[in-house]
This record gives C-alpha cells, structure tokens and sequence, in this order.
C-alpha cells in the first residue's frame, strides 16, 4: 500500500499535467474509444514504481484492466513487457506522461541501486540510501531503492538519531552528543566521527554505530582496525561505483551512497496504446 504522502504527490502530479483536462485528446479521441496499451523497457533495466502505476489509474478511473506483467525488483529486458493495461482511450492518453514520469524515474532509482548492491557482493558490506532524495519523493525513492537491493538509512529525522559533525560542535563534543542523545530518546543512535580522537572517544562512550566520512578505503581500513568489532561501521562521502568494492573490502558494515537517489538518471521506458479494432503496433 502507498503511504498517503505518496497518493498525495500523485494527485498532484496527475493535476499538473492535466490541468482543467486534456485539450489534445478530446479534441482527436471520441469519448466511447476504448484502447489497451502497454508499456515496455527500452533499455536494460530494474523496475520500480509498479504500485504508482496502479495508483493512478484509480485515481483516474476509467481503466478496466491493469496487468502487471513483472514485480518491482525484476530485471526487465529491451524489448520486454511489464504492464499492459485496457480502458477508455482518453483515460490511458491523460496518463501517459505521469505514468512514465514516475516509473522512469522510480526505475532509474533501482537500477543504479542494483548496480552498487551487486558490486559488493561476496562481502560482508550493505549498500544504505540516504536522505538526499528528490523532495516529496522520499518514500517512493526509498522503495525503488529497496526494490534495487539495498538497504534503507532512516526515512528522516525522526526515526533514527544520526549524530554528525555539526551536532558535536553544538552540543560541545563527542561525549556530550551521545551523553544528551541517550539521555532524550530510545532510538537507535549513530555518531559521526571525524579524527582520530573522536573515533577513541566516542568508543570509550560505547557508541555502537560509527558513520566516517570523506576517508579514502586505505584510511577507512585503517580506522576499522582499530574499530575492531566494537562497534558496526558505516562509511560515506563521495563513494562511487568505482570505488564502492574498495571500501566494502576495507572492512565496512555499511557504505552509504547518495548518488543512488540523487543522481540516478531517468531509465527508457515507452507507452504504446492501440484502439480497439485497429491493427496491433
């Protein structure tokens, strides 16, 4: 089920596109004009998005049909099917757009995301989204991630304390962070740690989750060594897909990647309808 945030920017998005309605479509598309069309990769691809498919065409109505062909997580084949669907022309015209807008950019999410779980496979490391997502689009984002393989970071500021550099500098120091974030929640808590020092002390403070940033896979593996399963270690800053097995063979728990959801590029994906009684494209 889609949370209500994203039934939400769905009705949103299909109000953007469609405005006071369709010009093009009634002016060309008879309304009693019954159609089915499908949708296909045009690349290789991981697909995600599927529940927002279905979301808008009942949000529009008007569709009889939804056949989803493959599930979020497949890998979809140029050429290859994953939904087709039956119902007034108009509707299916209207929807097109929002339609591809989402899947294409849900789908682009999982791919990329497969393509970093994949790359640490055979280690003991996790790939982490994070919360640099396209705003309003955290929780679908979120899911396409997971439907690509890897693991979801906390969904905000609320369901997690993640302690960084600019929380130590207000709070006064290592210690005094996790002393107050003990002190206020039960929530599971990780700290950022940024020298040496910090990464001594926030171990002698029995911080279980350590986050370091911006180390190259040599440092990181050094630091992990003297971690010594004191504690899970989460690494981040600038990983990429080149570098992503490096830092996973360094020792890491978790290597947290923003460019899954910021930098994912939109995937290839058609629309292609055909009226009842016309000859199939």
């Amino acid at each position: 089920m889609l949370h209500e945030d994203s039934e939400h920017l769905i009705r949103l998005a299909l109000s953007e596109d469609i405005g006071t309605g369709d010009v093009t479509t009634a002016a060309c598309v008879s309304e009693d004009t019954r159609a089915r069309g499908y949708f296909l990769a045009r690349q290789p691809l991981v697909l995600a998005g599927t529940d927002v498919l279905k979301a808008v065409y009942d949000i529009r109505g008007g569709v009889d049909h939804l056949e989803l062909l493959n599930e979020d997580g497949d890998s979809i084949q140029p050429g290859e099917r994953f939904a087709e669907v039956v119902g007034s022309a108009r509707t299916l015209l209207e929807c097109e757009r929002v339609a591809l807008n989402f899947l294409q950019r849900l789908s682009g999410v999982a791919t990329v995301a497969r393509q970093y779980a994949e790359l640490v496979e055979g280690t003991k490391c996790r790939i982490l989204d994070t919360r640099k997502t396209t705003p309003g689009m955290r929780r679908l984002e979120k899911d396409a991630a997971k439907a690509g393989g890897v693991v979801n970071h906390r969904i905000g500021l609320y369901d997690a304390i993640l302690i960084k550099n600019n929380h130590i500098s207000a709070a006064g120091g290592v210690r005094q962070a996790l002393e107050a974030a003990r002190a206020a929640s039960d929530l599971p808590i990780e700290i950022e740690v940024r020298e040496i020092d910090e990464l001594q002390e926030a171990l002698a403070c029995g911080a279980t989750h350590l986050l370091l940033d911006n180390l190259s896979p040599q440092q990181a593996g050094e630091w992990i060594h003297i971690v010594n399963g004191r504690a899970t270690v989460e690494l981040s800053g600038g990983i990429t897909l080149d570098s992503a097995r490096d830092y996973a063979e360094a020792g890491a728990d978790f290597v947290s990647v923003g460019a899954i959801t910021h930098s994912a590029p939109a995937v290839d994906i058609s629309f292609r309808l055909e009226a009842f009684g016309q000859q199939k494209l």
